[in-house]
């Protein structure tokens, strides 16, 4: 586990999870409660919700910071506690707070609780993981190719999403809206993803190796 013995980065990655699974569970509360009030079953609640990448990404992350701590001699907490996998999870996330900002917080004006899981989901989250991740890089030596195998994550997203969209008629997010757009525009559009995707991850990648040659460079006495 990269979280180690260490007691801050502990501290730290438990303070990730609480603000990870607030957002994660006030939405889900939010959105059950929206079905519910347009007529809609609670099944329409769940669907609704797991439909966005946002949210699943916030799960992701949830997932990663909170397993590590309470089940970290298991398998399942090992594997969300490796480096690789606390990669992909802050690159993700770091792409839904991006991509919020630029090209989704002018669709609406979310209020009250709405406003507050909003801000955790696409602030909060990504800017406390991505603080985690810079003060307490992976130990491990990550692989250059490490944002290619990340990105096996949004593609199995768009896949899902693509495929629900087929059988529901109803897509999360307007710049992938085949009904609106056309399965070639939704298709570029999501290229464009994958690529800011890889982007990103290089640079996630690139600050972990940086900050561990840092923690590894021996000192060098006059």
């Amino acid at each position: 586990m990269d979280t180690g013995h260490n007691t801050r980065g502990r501290l730290a990655l438990a303070l990730v999870a609480v603000i990870a699974w607030f957002g994660v569970l006030l939405q889900l509360w939010l959105s059950i409660r929206i079905a519910l009030g347009n007529g809609k079953t609670l099944a329409d609640g769940f669907i609704a919700f797991f439909g966005y990448f946002t949210v699943l990404t916030n799960i992701f992350a949830a997932l990663t910071s909170s397993l590590p701590l309470t089940v970290g001699r298991t398998r399942l907490g090992r594997w969300f506690g490796d480096g690789m996998v606390l990669g992909c999870a802050t690159t993700a996330i770091l792409l839904v707070g991006i991509v919020y900002h630029l090209l989704l917080r002018n669709v609406w004006a979310p209020e009250g609780l709405q406003w507050v899981a909003d801000m955790t989901l696409h602030y909060a989250v990504p800017i406390a993981l991505f603080v985690y991740w810079i003060s307490f890089p992976p130990s491990q030596k990550l692989s250059i190719w490490a944002p290619l195998s990340w990105s096996l994550y949004p593609l199995i997203y768009l896949a899902y999403v693509f495929a629900r969209g087929e059988l529901i008629g109803s897509y999360p997010y307007h710049f992938i809206d085949v009904t609106n757009l056309g399965y070639v525009k939704a298709l570029v559009n999501s290229l464009s993803l994958l690529i800011a995707f890889v982007v990103l991850g290089c640079v996630v990648n690139g600050i972990a190796r940086l900050r561990r040659d840092q923690h590894t460079r021996p000192s060098i006495e006059e």
